[in-house]
């Protein structure tokens, strides 16, 4: 595993410093040294990565058979340029979420275990944003063979803002909540 020294693990950075400094639930509880809180944190990720990478693996793989099918080669140019930018989305939200495998392998070992966090959380938000930009494409593609007219447009957008609300909103909504909770005196001048 990629450790860090207690001494350079003192704050998490900018990508995932939000995250508690207590382990969910313990509730008073001691604190968490350094070495358990990155350790937490890399669980975290393994977990993320999992889920994520098999709904993005199982996506970019319908995606690539669409190019084989007969219907394939009836696509006007607009719906051939859709497909396009979608396989190329689904390409880099797959690298990006494949990514904190390779980092942690080329830097096993090597005591950076806090950066390997660091950059695997970073490339987890940049996949996330990719997966959602290639699943509103994907459904864009399906949806303007279905729906007529701006419909499908209207439909994905809806979809769209759905994503954005419960993947990005609602975490940073909770994420500012939990904020103002443990800034009591902060929380009453608001």
């Amino acid at each position: 595993m990629t450790e860090q020294p207690g001494h350079l693990a003192k704050e998490d950075t900018a990508c995932c410093r939000h995250h508690h400094r207590h382990y969910p639930g313990s509730c008073g509880d001691e604190p968490e040294s350094p070495r358990e809180r990155v350790n937490r944190r890399w669980n975290e990720v393994l977990q993320e990565t999992r889920v994520t990478q098999t709904g993005v693996q199982i996506l970019f793989g319908f995606l690539l058979s669409v190019a084989f099918t007969p219907l394939f080669r009836e696509l006007e140019t607009v719906d051939r340029v859709i497909y396009v930018l979608t396989v190329v989305l689904g390409a880099a939200a797959t690298g990006s979420l494949i990514a904190p495998v390779s980092i942690h392998r080329f830097l096993s070992g090597q005591r950076m275990k806090n950066e390997v966090v660091e950059a695997a959380c970073r490339l987890m938000m940049c996949g996330i944003v990719l997966l959602a930009l290639t699943i509103g494409c994907t459904l864009l593609l399906i949806l303007r063979f279905v729906v007529p007219g701006v419909l499908a447009e209207v439909l994905v957008g809806g979809v769209m803002l759905w994503f954005g609300l419960c993947w990005y909103v609602l975490p940073l909504r909770l994420r500012r909540r939990a904020a103002q909770r443990s800034r009591p005196g902060d929380a009453q001048h608001s």
